[in-house]
């Protein structure tokens, strides 16, 4: 079964059907930890729980090779991004993760 990053990556999910992703977790078997399931490492499930708005940098993340941390911060860098309330949100929960040690 393909996880969800992976169906959005193909252009078989929209990010904004993860609700119904989770659900489908929950139920189904038991089996893989959330965060395999949706197709996230540990930190960027954790980064999305505290911040779902981050989604589309973990996307991004998967479909570059990058670090979705990385990608938050060279958002971040941009001028009209250091504005933006989420985007300072999201920076500060991956330096939180980070310090946290939650942040492979």
């Amino acid at each position: 079964m393909s996880s969800f990053i992976e169906l959005c990556l193909r252009g078989d999910r929209l990010p904004e059907e993860i609700d119904d992703y989770v659900d489908a977790w929950h139920d189904g078997p038991a089996g893989l930890p959330l965060h395999k399931f949706l197709g996230m490492t540990r930190s960027e499930y954790n980064l999305w729980v505290l911040d779902p708005d981050v989604l589309p940098f973990i996307l991004d993340a998967h479909r570059t090779g990058g670090d979705a941390a990385d990608l938050i911060e060279q958002f971040n860098a941009l001028p009209m991004a250091a504005r933006a309330e989420s985007s300072g949100k999201a920076r500060e929960l991956a330096r939180w993760l980070k310090g946290q040690g939650l942040w492979d």
